[in-house]
C-alpha cells in the first residue's frame, strides 16, 4: 500500500504556524494586509478568490478584495496595481489569472513591485529563484516541496523527472528540486521515449494538463508522485493528471486528487504573504 500523501493535513500544519507568527506581529503592532484583485466572474476563479480570502482570515491576515468587472481597461487595472505598489500598508498584491484576452496578462505580471509579488510571477522572482537567491517562489511549487520534505521524503541524490516545462509549475519545480540537489530532468511534448524516462524517476511529479495520462507503465516501483493537474471526469468527479487507481498499488507515496498539491497553493500564498512584511 502506498503513503498518501495528505496536502490537506500538511497545508494545515502550515497555516497553524503561520498565525502565531501573524499573532506575533500583531503583539509587534505590525498588521499583514493582502490585496486580491479579479477581473470578471470567472467561476473558478471566484472559488479560488473565495478560499484566499478564508484563509487570510483564519490566519489573521487582512484581506482587500477588489472585483473589477470583465470590461476594465488594461490601463485602469495597471493604474490599480500602481497605486497598491505604493502603499505601505499593503504587503502582498494578487492577480487572479486568467485575465480577460484585451489586458496583457506579462505586462501585468511586471507592473507588481517584486516586494509584493506573493504569486512568485514576477521576472525578478523567477529570476531569483533560478541563480539560488533570496525572493518568492510560485506558490504549488514551493508547496510540493513542502509536502516531500514534511512526509521525510528524502530529495538530495534523488532521480527527479517533471512532465511539463510551465512557467507556473514544471519549470520553476525543476529549479527547487535542483537546490534541494536531486537530479532532474525535464519531459514536455516533444520528449522521445516518455515512458523510458519516467520509468527512472524516484521522484515523478506530473503537471502535464492531461486527465489520467499517466499509468503504471510509466511509473517505476517504489517511486514517490507528485500529480499536480485536476479535471472533472464524464462523471463530474475531480480527477488529476495520473490514474490513481491504476498507479497507486506500485508507488511507495502518492498524492490523491483532490487533497493532494491543491491545498498546499493557498497554505503557501500564506506562506508568501506573512514572508513579504521583511
Amino acid at each position: 500500500m502506498a503513503f498518501i500523501i495528505d496536502g490537506k493535513k500538511i497545508s494545515n500544519e502550515i497555516k497553524d504556524e503561520l498565525k502565531e507568527k501573524v499573532a506575533e506581529y500583531k503583539q509587534a503592532g505590525k498588521e499583514i494586509t493582502l490585496a486580491v484583485i479579479q477581473v470578471g466572474h470567472d467561476p473558478a476563479s471566484t472559488v479560488y478568490v473565495g478560499n484566499k480570502k478564508k484563509a487570510c482570515e483564519y490566519i489573521g491576515i487582512h484581506s482587500l478584495a477588489y472585483e473589477l468587472e470583465e470590461t476594465v481597461t488594461q490601463q485602469e487595472l495597471l493604474d490599480l496595481i500602481q497605486s497598491l505598489n505604493k502603499r505601505d500598508d499593503v504587503n502582498g498584491i494578487l492577480v487572479q489569472l486568467p485575465l480577460p484576452k484585451h489586458i496583457d496578462e506579462d505586462l501585468v505580471i511586471q507592473t507588481i513591485s517584486p516586494e509584493k509579488d506573493v504569486d512568485g510571477f514576477h521576472p525578478q522572482s523567477v529570476g531569483a529563484l533560478s541563480i539560488g537567491q533570496e525572493g518568492f517562489v510560485s506558490c504549488t511549487p514551493a508547496g510540493i516541496i513542502q509536502l516531500l520534505k514534511r512526509s521525510n521524503i528524502e530529495i538530495a541524490g534523488k532521480e527527479c523527472v517533471v512532465i511539463g516545462r510551465s512557467n507556473i509549475v514544471g519549470k520553476p519545480i525543476s529549479l527547487l528540486l535542483l537546490r534541494e540537489n536531486g537530479t532532474v530532468t525535464i519531459c514536455h511534448s516533444r520528449t522521445k521515449d516518455l515512458k523510458e524516462v519516467t520509468r527512472r524517476a524516484d521522484i515523478l511529479v506530473v503537471a502535464i494538463g492531461k486527465p489520467k495520462f499517466i499509468t503504471k507503465e510509466y511509473v517505476k516501483e517504489g517511486a514517490v508522485v507528485i500529480d499536480v493537474g485536476i479535471h472533472r471526469n464524464e462523471n463530474n468527479k475531480l480527477c488529476g493528471d495520473v490514474d490513481f487507481e491504476d498507479v497507486e498499488p506500485v508507488v511507495s507515496a502518492i498524492t490523491p486528487v483532490p487533497g493532494g498539491v491543491g491545498p498546499m497553493t493557498i497554505a503557501m500564498l500564506m506562506y508568501n504573504c506573512v514572508n513579504a512584511v521583511k
